[in-house]
């Protein structure tokens, strides 16, 4: 089965459809225990015209702060559980020991520990533009010779860089479509953005081969109450500046533990471009709750930030969080389990 649209929300909005429909139940599966069965689609490839129409505008698909959170992970090098949790706190059920296993982070940036994979990409693509051999493995086949609780789901990235845009195909063994595919998506179509500003190329299209796309039993009416919310409008991220993205993890990294740890920054004063400030800025909106003392001053301090934003294509996620709150404030006020 293939699927090419413009935006992941076009996709998100044919897949949903193509598993309701055409989905058969399997039982298989590391989470089936907790999450019962799942409705598969064996062989799908999808494809992304505009990556940087890279989030959903609904109202459930929509979470660029835990992507985001999941994108500086990757990028961290780090496999701990206690980076991931508050973004993802998913990710607990598969640590061992406060570890996760198959973390993609050490695997792209200290592979068998010591390569670094994005930078053996950019010396290739240099040396030759038109390679075919611009791959990324995320899957060991130790992964499957002795037994690990999680595992990539991951296999590899290849990037193709053609006439000066640099392409992304990027295959997994399995894709959870309602929680997972959203986040793969975000997470990947940075780091394709990031490549194409780091070899000074264009942003080119992406592509993901899936061989079990699935959804669990458990998410089946949520992926429908998507469903019912209609298609959504196409909205894209602007344009990575240039220059070299990777040279600003250690800053941005460096700002979201103090955001961890409770400070309060100045987005503009700690990254000099309004691209980075508004990331900055959402991770802002993520840790907002942590550092209000009430609900009342967490409001205002979104309506802060989103003031602040230089991009209006994140106003309505903030908005959404905004919501949230307000309507979490009123349940309590109703007595009801908030």
């Amino acid at each position: 089965m293939e699927i090419e649209r413009e935006s992941l929300d076009a996709v998100l909005h044919q897949l949903y459809q193509d598993i309701d429909k055409h989905g058969r139940q399997h039982g298989g599966g590391t989470r089936g225990n907790k999450l019962g069965g799942t409705v598969e689609l064996l062989g799908v490839a999808l494809r992304i015209t505009n990556p940087r129409a890279r989030i959903s505008r609904s109202e459930n698909r929509g979470k660029p702060f835990s992507a985001l959170g999941e994108l500086l992970w990757y990028l961290s090098g780090s496999n701990k559980l206690t980076f991931i949790k508050p973004y993802v706190s998913e990710y607990e059920n598969d640590a061992v020991d406060g570890v996760l296993e198959g973390a993609y982070g050490p695997r792209f940036l200290a592979m068998r520990g010591e390569i670094d994979q994005f930078d053996s990409i950019e010396r290739l693509l240099r040396r030759k533009p038109g390679s075919r051999r611009a791959v990324v493995q995320l899957f060991n086949a130790e992964d499957i010779a002795t037994d690990h609780k999680e595992i990539p789901c991951t296999t590899t990235l290849q990037f193709h860089l053609r006439e000066g845009r640099l392409h992304l195909s990027v295959t997994l063994r399995s894709n959870d479509a309602y929680w997972g595919l959203p986040h793969d998506v975000f997470c990947f179509t940075m780091i394709q953005e990031m490549m194409a500003r780091r070899l000074e190329a264009e942003l080119g299209e992406y592509y993901q081969y899936v061989g079990s796309m699935h959804v669990y039993d458990k998410y089946l009416p949520d992926m429908r109450a998507y469903l019912d919310e209609g298609f959504q409008q196409v909205y894209a991220m602007p344009p990575m500046p240039t220059g070299n993205p990777f040279d600003l993890i250690p800053k941005l990294l460096e700002v979201e533990g103090r955001l961890r740890d409770g400070q309060r920054i100045e987005p503009a004063s700690e990254m000099s471009d309004p691209y980075w400030s508004d990331v900055v800025r959402l991770l802002q909106v993520f840790w907002s709750r942590r550092q209000s003392r009430s609900r009342e001053e967490h409001v205002r301090r979104l309506d802060e930030i989103r003031g602040e934003l230089a991009s209006a294509s994140y106003k309505p996620y903030v908005d959404a969080r905004k919501d949230l709150t307000i309507r979490a404030a009123a349940k309590k006020a109703d007595g009801d389990p908030v």
